[in-house]
């Protein structure tokens, strides 16, 4: 099998013409040939000015080139897409299935024996393990790490589940501009991920416990030198991985990995869109996640990890207190223990060497849990025939069991016109209904499932209220509300035919969400929909092939043609 400069040569027709041709480019970079006569990693660089949870990716790049490098090895550092939560427009979500497409295929098209992918923000890590999967070259990933935390008048901050809390004050009267843009100058002090359970700190924690990189590298604040360090031992295992030709992802991703993975998952109160990310990366493989295994999960495994928005801490608190390998020594017989990980252990014994910190409160016992259930719950009922998720580790309990009328929004657009009208015609008691916010309606699913409490109720002192869409969520946000319901309003899905004044029924502990119409008027609306058309925005470039391959939530939101079996 060819390896390191000589692996995946570029065909002109002369194999022989095809490596002096490579070699005569690359030495053009100054390399010796001992330099390239060596195995190759290669190094994903996904810094960019617009992705500041990406500004310590140089540092991070160079502390793993030495780490291979100190291990005999060549690092190529190669460029890919990066996403920035806050700043891809319609969506990240939108651009997740081509980050993933690009990283494998600049795997796949470049020589290299292993790869080592930098990640964190919210789309990048899944985008980057669908692609590795996808590429089954050795692989290990390096996430960025969080922010470190912020303070205003003598409270901890965290970015962004205080963002919505303060922005929520703000919206409410409670405090003014001069205090809110105070605190939009401290709620991120550092370049890193969000600081709190959100999306990019779940992926992370998901990461870690399938094994994919290294123990603590979840957790380790992204401007700590802990954190480089971290990155240079991971240069080292992907150098070891690129001489022994493995081991690769199919080899030990296995369904232990994955269940170890929604464990987790579960036990940190994690973000509803690892589901989604985990679902997708499942289905690169062999294996697939099962949503009726995944909702008996949520009955078995408890949340430990007391961090908001389930709970009261961050991030670096929760390294401080022994990280993602004393989690799952509490969790004990809930894990796997013999599933391997990129190291060459296992997490046996990568579990019987965690931390002990004594005293902290951050990492809970199953005896003292955060919470007796896990983080997210599956619903079905008529309004979901193929599921929906609501994180009830940080909904209000007293509306997990609630029925209440519809206030119906046909867009993220109408919503933004109507929401804080004062003659919107709404009560606390009310379920707020957002449609055509799915893969296909919006496009992309974004992050709208966290429908704002409407202005005049905002000001009555209403904290949360029950909320349904076929959007997503950030992992930051809090409150009693159902997303991924699917299928999605925009292929003809049950949330397309609720009206306003509609009852719904929510019953969390019967998993159920349902419209409380007979079967004969659901039939007669049904059939009154229009026909659906491909939308002016979906007819040319990146748009036309999201629009016709893109899958629903409880596939993962891949491309059809982008799993493992490819368009059927």
């Amino acid at each position: 099998m060819a390896d390191g400069l000589r692996k995946g040569l570029t065909s002109y027709g002369d194999a022989g013409f095809s490596l002096f041709l490579r070699k005569a480019f690359i030495k053009a970079m100054g390399y010796s040939d001992d330099a390239l006569d060596r195995p190759i990693v290669g190094i994903t660089n996904t810094h960019s000015d617009y992705n500041p949870c990406h500004g310590n990716a140089p540092q991070i790049i160079e502390a793993a080139k030495r780490g291979v490098m100190l291990a005999g090895a060549l690092p190529m550092v190669f460029p890919t897409i990066s996403i920035g939560e806050s700043f891809a427009h319609p969506t990240s979500m939108y651009l997740r299935n081509l980050m993933a497409m690009d990283t494998e295929e600049m795997i796949r098209a470049q020589p290299m024996d292993a790869v080592i992918v930098i990640g964190g923000c919210d789309k990048t890590l899944p985008a980057q393990i669908m692609a590795a999967i996808s590429a089954d070259l050795p692989t290990v990933v390096i996430p960025v790490g969080p922010m470190v935390v912020g303070h205003h008048k003598g409270e901890v901050l965290g970015a962004c589940t205080d963002c919505r809390r303060m922005w929520g004050k703000f919206r409410a009267g409670e405090i003014d501009q001069q205090e809110i843009d105070a605190v939009n100058a401290r709620l991120a002090p550092s370049v890193g991920t969000c600081m709190v359970m959100g999306t990019a700190s779940t992926m992370a924690c998901i990461t870690e416990a399938m094994g994919l990189s290294l123990p603590m590298s979840a957790t380790i604040p992204a401007p700590h030198a802990e954190r480089f360090r971290s990155a240079e031992a991971s240069g080292r295992v992907a150098a070891e991985m690129a001489k022994n030709k493995g081991p690769k992802p199919s080899e030990f991703l296995t369904p232990a990995s994955f269940r170890n993975a929604q464990v987790v998952l579960q036990a940190i109160g994690g973000s509803t869109n690892g589901l989604i990310h985990l679902t997708a990366m499942a289905n690169r493989s062999v294996h697939r996640i099962d949503l009726a295994a995944f909702d008996e999960l949520s009955r078995e495994v408890p949340v430990l990890i007391d961090l908001k928005p389930s709970g009261d801490h961050y991030m670096e608190h929760f390294h401080h207190a022994g990280g993602v390998p004393k989690l799952m020594a509490q969790l004990g017989d809930l894990i796997d223990l013999d599933a391997k990980t990129v190291s060459g252990a296992t997490l046996r014994e990568i579990v019987a060497n965690a931390e002990d910190v004594p005293g902290q409160d951050v990492i809970r016992s199953r005896s003292n849990p955060i919470k007796p259930e896990g983080a997210m719950a599956v619903l079905h009922g008529n309004l979901a025939p193929r599921g929906a998720v609501i994180k009830h580790s940080a909904a209000s309990p007293k509306l997990l069991q609630h029925t209440g009328r519809a206030v119906v929004f046909e867009s993220v657009e109408d919503m933004t016109l109507r929401c804080d009208s004062p003659d919107l015609d709404v009560t606390a008691d009310d379920v707020l209904v957002l449609r055509n916010a799915g893969p296909k309606g919006a496009p992309g699913m974004p992050e709208a499932g966290y429908l704002p409490i409407p202005m005049k109720l905002a000001r009555a002192g209403v904290k949360d209220m029950v909320r349904i869409s076929d959007a997503r969520m950030s992992g930051t946000a809090f409150g009693t509300i159902v997303l991924h319901i699917t299928p999605e309003s925009a292929v003809g899905g049950p949330l397309a035919l609720v009206q306003n004044g509609d009852m719904i029924r929510l019953d969390v502990a019967a998993r159920s969400i349902d419209l409380l119409i007979d079967d004969a008027e659901m039939a007669k609306r049904q059939a009154a929909l229009p026909a659906a058309v491909t939308p002016d925005w979906a007819k040319r470039g990146y748009a036309h092939l999201f629009h016709s391959t893109i899958l629903q939530a409880d596939d993962g939101c891949d491309f059809d043609f982008m799993t493992r079996e490819g368009k059927a």
